[in-house]
């Protein structure tokens, strides 16, 4: 049972309905203490930060499933995730049927490129019917992207995790650390700097973003990071994660996402209907080969194709060449 406070955002609803209460991220004191500080006609951009602050307020939902969530068609889903599930799996079992809130070790999915470690974490998010927030490493422009930016350089704004918890619904939002092997060190400010201190419950409960200097209750984030290369990591993140290897799914394992992903592409359209119910072995065979990112792509390449053709059976021709790259665009001599 849930207080008389809780709340179910009708947004959220999945297969376990998620019970809701109310958690401050911030405090409006202090919100109204630096607004005060605030010099007249300067720091129009601050200012408007403090304002949309005190009119959104600090209560944020604070969600969890209100019972274990059928997770099974994850596991169909994400096959080579397995082991990752049943972590998940472990550790909310441990908060549902309980006053407890949601506790999950920060998480960071190693493998190569395009085997589902990024969608992984959106199905997350689904599960637990909380907000997302996601930052590429790879595409980093500044690096204080985590934690902000002083007010005083020019054209600083609030960083990634202020923006995730104070104009998200959240309090404790799925927060995708996106390729962090990728986090380049030239950059004035570590990329990487903010991390250490949120990744720890205690610390992470007093965040302080550097642009908005507002104390910011981030420690009911739940991170997911993914990564090629833990080399490239440094030991202390890696020390305050649970940190998992997942596999390219087998050839077995392969066919099955094609499967799916076929089934789903041809639901999720009116022209699906003009195509068989399922695809033939050869063309499943062929799709099994590649990774799980360009399966997509591959069947509706295919789809494409077969309907020029006015087919409403796909053919091993319809499937885009192994390997394939980009033409160039442009005028040739």
């Amino acid at each position: 049972m849930s207080s008389g406070n809780d709340l179910v955002p009708m947004a959220a609803a999945t297969a376990q309905i998620p019970i809701a209460q109310m958690r401050n991220v911030y405090r409006l004191g202090d919100v109204e203490k630096r607004l005060d500080k605030l010099p007249a006609r300067e720091h129009e951009t601050l200012r408007a930060t403090y304002e949309r602050m005190l009119e959104k307020g600090p209560e944020r939902f604070q969600v969890k499933p209100s019972g274990l969530p059928a997770m099974e068609h994850l596991y169909d889903e994400l096959p080579n995730f397995g082991e990752v599930l049943d972590d998940l799996k472990r550790q909310l079992a441990l908060c549902t049927d309980s006053r407890d809130g949601l506790e999950i070790t920060p998480m960071l999915l190693l493998g190569p490129p395009g085997i589902g470690k990024t969608h992984f974490a959106r199905r997350v998010a689904q599960l637990l019917g909380t907000g997302l927030g996601f930052i590429s490493m790879s595409s980093l422009t500044a690096g204080w992207v985590l934690s902000g930016a002083s007010s005083q350089w020019k054209g600083a704004r609030p960083g990634k995790i202020f923006e995730t918890l104070v104009d998200g619904a959240y309090a404790n939002p799925v927060m995708v650390v996106d390729e962090i092997d990728k986090a380049r060190a030239e950059h004035a400010y570590d990329p990487l700097g903010a991390l250490y201190g949120l990744l720890e419950h205690d610390t992470a409960g007093t965040f302080v973003d550097e642009f908005a200097e507002v104390s910011i209750d981030a420690s009911q984030v739940i991170w997911v990071a993914t990564a090629n290369d833990e080399r490239a990591i440094p030991e202390p993140i890696l020390n305050r994660m649970n940190v998992f290897e997942v596999r390219s799914p087998d050839r077995d394992a392969a066919r099955a996402i094609a499967l799916r992903l076929y089934r789903s592409i041809r639901a999720e359209h009116d022209w699906g209907r003009r195509f068989d119910d399922e695809p033939s072995e050869a063309v499943l065979d062929r799709l099994g080969s590649l990774a799980p990112r360009e399966m997509r792509r591959a069947w509706m390449t295919a789809f494409g194709n077969a309907r020029l053709e006015g087919r409403s059976t796909l053919s091993l021709d319809d499937l885009p060449e192994a390997g394939a790259r980009r033409s160039p665009i442009g005028f040739t001599n």
